[in-house]
């Protein structure tokens, strides 16, 4: 193995689910946002509905929103919404 083989072979990338969740959960928000203005609704409610209720009839099913919300837990979709919250106003 060549010098350059040694280095690259030696450093680790770090993967962190939590990071890869957080953006998966801003996107799937972003989505689902959308989905519920070009519906007509106020998505803010909405997804404060869901959150709350844990009735996924508060989110259309145009676009898939709706699937794509269910794929996290409602505590981890609030937490992500608090973290962000907290860390956009440092």
């Amino acid at each position: 193995m060549s010098d350059s083989e040694k280095k690259v072979s030696s450093n680790t990338i770090q993967f962190s689910i939590e990071k890869e969740n957080a953006r998966m959960i801003r996107e799937i928000f972003n989505i689902v946002d959308d989905a519920l203005m070009e519906k007509g609704y106020d998505s803010i409610s909405q997804i404060v509905g869901y959150i709350i209720s844990g009735d996924p009839t508060y989110i259309t099913s145009h676009n898939n929103a709706r699937g794509l919300i269910r794929k996290f837990d409602r505590d981890e979709l609030l937490e992500e919404l608090v973290r962000f919250y907290l860390e956009s106003n440092k």
